[in-house]
């Protein structure tokens, strides 16, 4: 056998290999399109499984937004009487500090004529002395 001969040899040898392999990978190839052809046809199958119950859900979740809503609507009037009397008792507090100031304000004029005259030691002894009068006939009326 002379060098052509080995040389062409070697190369059908090479085209037999490289035949395998494609060949190899081309059967490959048809198991995968084999598969994707079995899973395109079973979508259809699963989409309508998927549209129905995604159409259930939506069913769902309308009559649960309608039973809020009227649920929501029952509970309304309940937090306009809740605003009418958070309303109330602002105003009522408002008031309130308004006399607080204003008696604060009586208070702080009648300290200053009673430091101004040094009454304050005066009152303070009637004012002991009218509490201790009340205290007793308290204990006179449970007694007795």
């Amino acid at each position: 056998m002379t060098l052509v001969g080995i040389g062409v040899l070697l190369i059908g040898v090479a085209f037999l290999v490289l035949a395998f392999f494609i060949g190899h990978a081309l059967n490959n190839l048809a198991g995968v399109l084999g598969g994707i052809d079995k899973t395109v046809k079973e979508l259809p199958k699963q989409l309508d499984d998927v549209f129905k119950e995604t159409g259930n859900m939506i069913s769902e979740s309308n009559q649960t937004l309608v039973d809020v809503n009227e649920k929501l609507k029952h509970l309304s009037p309940l937090f306009y009487v809740i605003g009418d009397v958070g309303n109330v008792t602002r105003k009522f507090s408002s008031s309130l500090v308004d006399v607080t100031d204003s008696i604060k304000t009586k208070t702080e004029g009648g300290k200053e004529v009673a430091e101004s005259n040094k009454l304050g030691g005066v009152y303070g002894t009637f004012a002991l002395g009218y509490y201790w009068l009340k205290k007793r006939q308290e204990l006179k009326k449970a007694r007795g």
